[in-house]
């Protein structure tokens, strides 16, 4: 799992990612691989230019995150 996600300033959640993408505050995203593709569509054209990473679940990215439930997407936020 990405310590990076333990660490950094992060949110977790569709609708706190989406409004830091468009704030230009997302530093890396982190989208679950089997997150429902309804939900990601939302997100992802927003994340041009910002690196994205597909390779954890919902579980593992919710527990990378620090957080006790699944996670769709978690942003880090610029330092």
């Amino acid at each position: 799992m990405s310590e990076e996600l333990s660490t950094a300033s992060k949110v977790a959640g569709v609708k706190q990612s989406r409004r830091a993408l468009q704030e230009g505050r997302a530093a890396k995203v982190f989208l679950a691989c089997d997150a429902d593709p309804a939900l990601l569509g939302r997100i992802e054209p927003l994340c041009a230019g910002v690196p994205v990473e597909r390779e954890m679940t919902m579980a593992q990215l919710g527990a990378a995150a620090g957080i006790a439930v699944g996670a769709a997407v978690v942003t880090i936020l610029k330092g």
